[in-house]
């Protein structure tokens, strides 16, 4: 649909109020919506603490584990124990 178009079912004359409406219309659609979801399976591996992560990542929606009684996927709900919070410097 063009401007015009919104234009004329609307009734609004001022173009550029509509333009920015529907620009503020599109920011508020892609803000509300994660732009990409990956999923990532990982082996758990005894004594293990630290995993690699996929280098593109931006944030970890949840984090679910596989219940080897039946065989269902139970999702971490927190984090047990002390969190260390480290700054990663190296860019490799």
């Amino acid at each position: 649909m063009k401007l015009q178009e919104i234009m004329e079912r609307t009734g609004i004359q001022e173009t550029g109020l509509v333009k920015a409406w529907v620009k503020d219309a599109i920011h508020l659609i892609r803000s509300q919506q994660p732009e990409l979801i990956k999923v990532d399976k990982q082996n758990i591996i005894d004594g293990e603490r630290e995993y690699i992560l996929p280098a593109d990542m931006i944030s970890i929606v949840s984090i679910s584990v596989k219940d080897t009684t039946d065989s269902k996927y139970k999702k971490i709900r927190r984090i047990a124990g002390d969190i260390t919070i480290r700054e990663d410097t190296d860019p490799e």
